[in-house]
């Protein structure tokens, strides 16, 4: 059996960035089941948390499984169980593309605190900002 510990940080949107889940209380509901879903499909996330329209995963990676399979498998089921339970307004959908960066186990605490406190931090700052912040600190090319 192969000993794995790799932490990815993954951050997605929803199509547009529209603000579906507008609510604390859909917000706790929505990352209650995708963690839970996540977990029934062998899939572990550490931490989940976001805002109107964002999610942060943390995730421990196993042995058979890749980033693409994965964030397809919340996004898609996610967003189907929203839907199938008319819980907004307009069909929710999330954005296709996602931020994955490894995590260092130094700093695994560090990000738990980060995805925990969503809800504090876009109160000072908007999800464009920190979009922006996640471009220009992993450098990645547009």
């Amino acid at each position: 059996m192969p000993f794995i510990k790799i932490f990815i940080h993954i951050v997605f949107s929803t199509t547009n960035r529209i603000p579906f889940l507008n609510t604390l209380d859909l917000r706790v509901k929505f990352w209650k089941h995708i963690k839970e879903n996540a977990s029934e499909k062998g899939i572990f996330i550490d931490m989940i948390n976001g805002y109107s329209e964002h999610c942060h995963c943390l995730i421990s990676l196993s042995s058979n499984q890749n980033i693409e399979k994965i964030v397809q498998l919340i996004k898609g089921e996610s967003s189907h169980w929203i839907n199938k339970n008319y819980l907004t307004n307009k069909k929710f959908s999330w954005q296709d593309e996602y931020f994955a960066v490894s995590v260092s186990e130094s700093m695994i605490d560090s990000v738990r605190n980060y995805i925990k406190n969503q809800e504090k931090h876009h109160q000072k700052k908007t999800f464009a900002e920190e979009y922006q912040e996640f471009i220009e600190k992993y450098d990645f090319k547009m």
